[in-house]
């Protein structure tokens, strides 16, 4: 599957993603004017459990609920997470 990741800048300088297969729209209810490009057509295999790099975790089961996946709120609140660099700098 190929995904359009999208971020919006977060308190501290973090970063929450939102992944959305490359042949759709955002969907409305996630839509926000504050959701800007960060990587297009990222490749995904659809066994894998998670996007760690952008810590979207079972990317496959929300995107087939909601037709996004986005960055768990468990992850926003944790600065310097030795899990987290992607809220540090940019993808």
């Amino acid at each position: 599957m190929r995904l359009d990741i999208y971020r919006r800048p977060e308190q501290g300088g973090r970063y929450s993603y939102l992944a959305v297969p490359a042949t759709r729209y955002i969907p409305e209810e996630a839509n926000a004017i504050d959701w800007e490009a960060a990587q297009l057509g990222v490749d995904f295999a659809e066994s894998d459990d998670a996007l760690m790099q952008f810590l979207i975790e079972k990317p496959t089961e929300q995107i087939s609920s909601k037709g996004y996946a986005i960055t768990s709120v468990r992850w926003l609140g944790v600065p310097g997470h030795a899990s987290s660099p992607a809220f540090h700098s940019s993808p």
